[in-house]
């Protein structure tokens, strides 16, 4: 029995998130919003199609016989504007309008980019998300956030734009490998540190259920950090405010991303900007010494980075200036006062950051 979580934009429902173990409930629900007998294009990667685009075609035949499948090769080297003028180039060519369906079906750059697409062609065409990992399932499909990287600069291009409904089979984490797994653990993690004490201990209380997958532990702790960022983004839909809080772990976890050349997953890179982050605010004395080693040793169970090899701390520093939330050139940081207790400040400092860089990159014969 699937379960609903309904996302409100300017305090009016606007989609729902659905629960499920499964697809069966998918075809039920797209024809509740009005796309029977439209032509759908399921976007996918080159990773997800081969496991789940065939069950997708099959769930909805029933209310289209107008289904497509465009893959796009898997990867955030692709997430371009080359990738999304071919999928407009598909579009165009079979002849979709602005009242026929377009269908994120994988992670997070699938979902991206897709949502993108979905903004800009026409001027808009509704689009559904089915996210397939533990990231996009608790985090980037949630909230209307769509866009693509620009030369390697994660996300500089992009719009808000809300989807018409995200579908979550919680089944489909089953296939992940427990590198992509631990990856986004990294953002569900975060959201108990920036806003749920309790649930930051309840993770770490069940960490072998969660490691074994099992799946009421799976479904609980995915409706759990859900309900957390739908209380952000609902308070602050367009990021002018508190929704800067989800970024906790991105400011130096981008730049660390993009110095390694995307060599490390999103979520690794957030676990080591996270554990940064937490040392800038023992150093400010937000937080104790003990609560920094705390969070710090929290990552190493779930098989999270907790320090780094081979990366330049300057050229880090340099690339936070680029990144897309800095602020007149003030680099925005998300810092805890306390575990749940996250806040927005604009006073860390360049030598503040080198320091907490140094703390995480590993040095040979360095305790």
């Amino acid at each position: 029995m699937s379960e609903v979580l309904t996302i409100n934009y300017d305090k009016k429902p606007c989609y729902n998130i659905v629960f499920d173990t499964s697809f069966d409930e998918l075809s039920s629900n797209i024809k509740e919003l009005g796309f029977e007998g439209r032509k759908i294009a399921i976007v996918t990667d080159s990773n997800v199609k081969p496991l789940y685009s065939d069950n997708i075609k099959d769930a909805l035949k029933e209310i289209s016989d107008k289904i497509f499948v465009y893959e796009i090769p898997a990867g955030e080297e692709n997430k371009n504007l080359s990738q999304i003028n071919e999928i407009y180039r598909f579009l165009i060519e079979n002849h979709f309008d602005r009242h026929d369906l377009l269908i994120a079906l994988g992670g997070g750059v699938v979902g991206d980019m897709t949502g993108f697409t979905a903004a800009t062609y026409l001027r808009g065409i509704a689009y559904v998300q089915i996210p397939t990992t533990l990231l996009s399932q608790t985090d980037s499909s949630i909230g209307g956030k769509t866009g693509v990287d620009y030369e390697g600069y994660k996300n500089m291009i992009g719009a808000f734009y809300m989807p018409s409904l995200v579908y979550t089979n919680i089944s489909t984490l089953n296939t992940l490998s427990d590198r992509q797994f631990a990856s986004g653990f990294a953002e569900v993690m975060k959201h108990g540190l920036i806003k749920d004490q309790n649930f930051y201990t309840w993770l770490i209380e069940n960490m072998y259920e969660i490691s074994d997958k099992e799946p009421e532990v799976l479904m609980e702790m995915v409706k759990h950090s859900c309900e957390i960022k739908k209380a952000v983004v609902e308070k602050d839909p367009t990021e002018k405010g508190d929704r800067a809080l989800l970024n906790f772990g991105h400011t130096l976890g981008h730049a660390i991303e993009k110095a390694k050349n995307f060599e490390l997953f999103h979520g690794e890179c957030v676990a080591l900007g996270c554990v940064a982050a937490a040392f800038i605010s023992w150093k400010k004395e937000l937080i104790s010494m003990e609560e920094y080693y705390e969070i710090r040793d929290m990552f190493v169970p779930f098989n999270l980075p907790i320090s780094i090899e081979d990366v330049d701390a300057d050229e880090v520093i340099r690339l936070t200036k680029s990144d897309k939330k800095a602020d007149s050139n003030k680099v925005k940081f998300v810092l805890l006062k306390g575990i749940g207790k996250a806040f927005i400040s604009t006073e860390v400092s360049d030598d503040e950051m080198k320091k907490a860089l140094e703390e995480i990159i590993y040095i040979e014969n360095n305790d």
